[in-house]
């Protein structure tokens, strides 16, 4: 069998979190109160699975602004989850320790995501980037890292 010279979907270890997280969702989300079922449950169970779909739906793509853009999508899906993840533990059907324990989990996709855009965005030529991919690296809440907050410094 010869050698592949692209990942399939189901290589990316972020791609295979995303699904395990959706499965643990799911199984969570049918313990809710019955009327939450098809509101707040639903919810969390679509934006859930839309995570691993949107980077299964690009991967394919043969033009790699497309591909970002499914990274892109899958990062907003996964922060979407998050948020009805900490409505459910304000409503009362999650602990504080479960949600904490999904958000975890969740916010280390999403820095994996962060990892797979910057990857992508290096086999673009450098005058065509979107954004800075140098970073000064710094200790996550170190007097170093910068306060800004917002969206990244366009390219000019």
């Amino acid at each position: 069998m010869a050698a592949k010279n692209y990942m399939d979907v189901d290589d990316l270890e972020v791609y295979k979190k995303l699904c395990r997280l959706h499965i643990e969702v799911c199984e969570l989300t049918h313990t809710w109160p019955q009327e939450e079922k098809y509101e707040l449950g639903g919810q969390a169970r679509r934006s859930s699975n839309s995570s691993p779909a949107q980077l299964a739906e690009k991967n394919d793509d043969r033009h790699i602004r497309n591909k970002i853009e499914g990274v892109n999508r899958s990062r907003g899906e996964a922060a979407e989850t998050i948020h009805h993840l900490f409505m459910a533990k304000l409503k009362g059907y999650i602990t504080d320790k479960v949600y904490f324990e999904f958000r975890g989990r969740y916010k280390e996709c999403i820095r994996m995501l962060n990892g797979l855009e910057k990857t992508l965005e290096r086999k673009i030529p450098e005058r065509e980037r979107r954004w800075q991919i140098a970073e000064k690296s710094a200790v996550y809440g170190s007097i170093d890292e910068p306060l800004t907050q917002g969206w990244p410094d366009a390219v000019t």
